[in-house]
């Protein structure tokens, strides 16, 4: 909602020519079709104003003349003009239409890409609402101005001219009068046309509000009817709908104004033709058909003016739309393969973490002079309270993120000489909340290598626990899960993640907070296919409860960025430390008995 209300905002500023200049040459990756659509677009303009020119000559040459020979020669000539203006119409129309499909397809492919390689702390930054707004209605703007924008703009342009051009050659008296007419005509539709956008954009801004307030409202029903809040909402959302159908009723007066405000400008200069050509007339000076023609270019040239007011208009919208889309193009991820370096086949290894410091934030430090050594094949897990940098020790190892300073090496080589993909395509992770893809079932799990075999993908199943629940779906593993796996439990959804991880036999395996949101069967399941791959592989573990902890070899308390304390499940319950405290709030109920059994 917020998001919204800042992009409206954004448009009242001056358009930006740089970034204009650069909109403009989006087209030019395919000039074929921008030729095309230039070409026909002109010619239909000086098509229409030529015919304009031959209803001159039907009437002088023809009807006034009573001549039916050049009668006949010159309705074939307007027939002839009709049949080239329906061809060229046509040809503006395709080319507009791919034009700016291809140039919102070159923009969204551009924009994909590029958020493929930018480090995670342009997404920590970056809501989600804002990317997805760039991919959608800043795309369609852009290719809209690219292409509709710049036709209507192009066609007035050319209108106007060709129109200025043949009443000069017609009669430059009655030419200079309507010249007078047209700033007049452009200055006071475009006016219209802000205030107009003006009123819309408030209408859209309240429309956020209201969608806002009307899913909030909805979502959080119990609390609103717990709380006695019913009057209060509809009383705050009367008054956003009030705001929203003011804003609405003055656009609509504008919208209802403007058409018959140009129309009176227009007839004033139809006016001043008709008064000044009628002298003109009876003076012998010039023809009915002269005036007539007068009258044809003067009502031709309204709607030239009105859509180029509209555009012209509406050009700061879209101008910032192209610059929120170059902004994100333009975006340089922080976190690079440096030159020269490595690809290597495994990251198996010892992993030794170096004094190392991290922040997200300049004044807020995460970690603090961290020194960890894990020898191959360990597993190590990580607690502490929230904030005391868990997540930040696994992030750093899979390099979302780098340290401000210390080093981080893998088997004696700093991991930034190694190229990202050497260490991405090495580590397997499962997450507290897993995410699935729209797909199947088998789809899913083979994301995580995408040349394996259906034999591979179900023995990972297997080995996760999750072929049980598969082969009782509908469709088995062709069974489709529905956008983020809506469509199957939580709990299935950790199996699926946990069998994706293990198809990619990583050489470092990391579960953070894999099983606190799962049942107790389903814990037990995701215990045994962890108990299985973390056999031989370095591991990393994320979680709060005692059986997913007490079997690694050794226990990491953090504390304030730094590690507390340090030793196994036993050793640690013996110091009566940090960890025991720990473990008697958060765990007595599952390992009741346990204790005195320990300390004994």
């Amino acid at each position: 909602m917020s998001d919204n209300y800042f992009e409206e905002d954004e448009f009242e500023g001056a358009v930006d020519r740089s970034v204009l200049l650069r909109t403009a040459k989006l087209s030019l990756n395919h000039w074929p079709l921008l030729v095309t659509f230039l070409v026909s677009t002109v010619i239909v303009a000086i098509i229409e104003n030529y015919q304009t020119f031959l209803s001159k000559r039907i009437i002088d040459e023809g009807i006034v003349a009573r001549d039916m020979d050049a009668l006949w020669s010159i309705a074939w000539q307007y027939f002839g003009m009709t049949v080239l203006l329906a061809i060229f119409v046509a040809g503006f129309i395709l080319s507009g239409a791919l034009l700016s499909h291809w140039t919102q397809y070159d923009l969204r492919k551009a924009m994909f890409g590029k958020l493929q390689d930018l480090s995670f702390t342009y997404f920590d930054r970056t809501p989600l609402g804002w990317l997805m707004s760039r991919m959608t209605s800043d795309v369609t703007r852009v290719g809209e101005l690219v292409s509709w924008g710049f036709l209507d703009i192009t066609w007035g342009i050319t209108g106007i001219t060709t129109a200025v051009v043949f009443m000069f050659i017609i009669n430059w008296q009655l030419a200079l009068i309507v010249v007078t007419i047209i700033p007049v005509l452009i200055v006071v539709a475009i006016q219209f046309q802000k205030l107009i956008i003006g009123e819309y954009r408030v209408v859209r801004r309240t429309n956020s509000k209201i969608t806002g307030s009307y899913s909030e409202s909805i979502n959080g029903v119990r609390v609103v009817k717990s709380l006695r809040r019913e009057e209060k909402n509809l009383e705050e959302f009367q008054d956003l709908t009030t705001e929203m159908f003011n804003a609405g009723f003055r656009a609509a007066w504008l919208s209802a104004l403007f058409l018959p405000t140009v129309q009176m400008l227009t007839a004033l200069g139809v006016a001043a033709v008709v008064w000044y050509g009628g002298f003109q007339y009876n003076e012998g000076w010039i023809t009915i058909g002269t005036i007539q023609a007068f009258i044809s270019y003067i009502t031709f040239m309204l709607w030239p003016v009105q859509e180029m007011a509209r555009v012209f208009a509406s050009m700061q919208q879209a101008v910032a739309s192209a610059e929120r889309i170059f902004s994100l193009i333009d975006e340089e991820p922080d976190i690079v393969n440096r030159p020269n370096s490595q690809k290597v086949d495994n990251i198996r290894g010892t992993i030794v973490f170096d004094h190392v410091d991290f922040r997200y934030e300049a004044d807020k430090p995460v970690l603090n002079d961290f020194s960890l050594t894990v020898e191959p094949g360990e597993t190590i897990a990580l607690v502490g309270p929230t904030g005391a940098g868990k997540s930040t020790v696994v992030n750093l190892l899979c390099r979302f993120y780098e340290p401000v300073s210390g080093q981080i090496r893998i088997n004696g080589t700093d991991y930034q000489d190694l190229t990202l993909d050497s260490i991405h395509s090495r580590i397997g992770m499962v997450l507290q909340t897993p995410h699935l893809f729209s797909g199947t079932v088998m789809e899913n799990i083979r994301y995580g290598r995408l040349d394996a075999q259906d034999e591979e993908v179900v023995s990972a199943a297997r080995m996760a626990g999750a072929h049980d629940f598969i082969t009782l779906l509908d469709d088995g593993y062709s069974t489709e899960v529905g956008e983020g796996g809506v469509l199957l439990s939580v709990g299935q959804k950790q199996l699926l993640s946990l069998a994706r991880a293990i198809l990619a036999q990583p050489d470092i395996f990391i579960m953070d907070e894999a099983t606190s949101s799962v049942d107790t069967l389903t814990e037990s399941l995701i215990q045994q296919a962890m108990d299985h791959v973390m056999e031989g592989r370095t591991s990393f573990v994320i979680a709060h409860r005692l059986s997913t902890i007490k079997r690694a070899d050794r226990i990491i308390v953090l504390k304030d960025g730094q590690i507390d304390e340090i030793g196994s499940h036993a050793e640690l319950i013996r110091q009566k430390g940090h960890y025991y405290n720990l473990y008697t709030k958060q765990f007595q109920k599952e390992a009741a008995g346990a204790i005195p059994d320990l300390l004994a």
